[in-house]
C-alpha cells in the first residue's frame, strides 16, 4: 500500500499537497495541507492513540504488580499461624488484589450491605456467615472492576478507530472527485492529493487500533486469571471468616 501511494503521488508533480524527498513521500506535509475533515479526523485519532497507549502503559504496570504481589500474598498468608499474623505480615502489600480483598473483608465485619452480585462466585450461605461472604462477594466484585478499569476504552478504540479512519477515507474520495468536477479534468495531478489524503487516513487508524486490540486482549487474559486465583482464595478464605477470633488457625 505504501508504494502505491508514492507511486501515485510521483505522477503528481502539479500536486501541491503532497511533497516528495528523493523517493519517500513526506505524510507531514500531506497532513499539513490536507482538508479540515481529514484534519480532524486525524487529531482525534492521534487522541484516541495517546490515551491508549497511557492505558497500556499503566494497565501493564498495574498488572504486572498485582500478578508478583500475589504470589508474595499467597506464600506469606498460608505460612502464617493465624489471621492476626497473616494481616501483618501482608500489610505491606499495597497492590495485591488478594491482600486488598481480605484487609476488606476483615475490615468490613458483618455489616450487612447490598450483596455486590459476582455470577461466577459459588460461596456457600449458610445464616450465620452470610455478612461474611456477602462482604467477600463484594469484595471480589471491586477488585474485579478495578483490575479491569480503561479495559473498556482499549476495545472501543480497536473497534471505532478503523471506522473513523474510513470515514477519512471516504473524505477524501469525495473531495477528489467534487475537484474532478470544478476542474473538468481527471488527471493524476487532479486526483491525486485527495486519495493520499484517504490512503492516510485508513493507515492512521488502523495504526491507532491494531495495539488496542492487542493489549485489550492480552489484559483480559491476565485479569481473567487474576480473578480466578481471587475466586479460589475466596472460597478457601471464607471458612477461615466464619469465627469472630482472628486468632482461627489457618491449617
Amino acid at each position: 500500500m505504501g508504494w502505491s501511494i508514492s507511486a501515485v503521488a510521483s505522477l503528481a508533480p502539479g500536486a501541491q499537497s503532497v511533497s516528495l524527498t528523493g523517493s519517500h513521500w513526506d505524510v507531514l506535509s500531506a497532513i499539513l495541507a490536507a482538508g479540515p475533515v481529514v484534519k480532524g479526523v486525524m487529531l482525534i485519532l492521534l487522541l484516541f492513540s495517546v490515551i491508549s497507549w497511557a492505558i497500556i502503559i499503566a494497565k501493564s504496570r498495574q498488572l504486572t504488580r498485582a500478578r508478583r504481589e500475589n504470589t508474595e500474598f499467597f506464600k506469606l498468608f498460608w505460612a502464617t499461624p493465624d489471621l492476626a499474623s497473616a494481616t501483618q505480615a501482608t500489610d505491606h502489600l499495597a497492590y495485591s488484589p488478594a491482600a486488598l480483598m481480605f484487609r476488606e473483608t476483615l475490615t468490613s465485619g458483618p455489616n450487612p450491605g447490598p450483596m455486590a452480585g459476582n455470577p461466577q462466585q459459588d460461596l456457600p450461605t449458610h445464616p450465620s456467615d452470610h455478612a461474611i461472604h456477602r462482604a467477600l462477594r463484594r469484595s471480589l466484585s471491586e477488585q474485579g472492576d478495578r483490575l479491569s478499569r480503561s479495559l473498556s476504552f482499549l476495545a472501543t478504540c480497536g473497534n471505532t478507530a478503523p471506522f473513523i479512519g474510513l470515514f477519512g477515507t471516504v473524505w477524501g474520495i469525495m473531495t477528489s472527485f467534487h475537484d474532478i468536477s470544478l476542474k473538468g479534468s481527471a488527471s493524476l495531478a487532479t486526483v491525486a492529493p485527495g486519495i493520499a489524503e484517504a490512503l492516510i487516513a485508513t493507515a492512521a487508524g488502523l495504526v491507532v487500533a491494531i495495539p488496542a486490540v492487542m493489549a485489550y486482549n492480552y489484559f483480559l487474559g491476565q485479569v481473567r486469571r487474576l480473578e480466578a486465583e481471587l475466586a479460589d482464595f475466596a472460597t478457601d478464605l471464607a471458612p477461615l471468616l466464619n469465627t469472630s477470633e482472628e486468632s482461627q488457625p489457618l491449617a
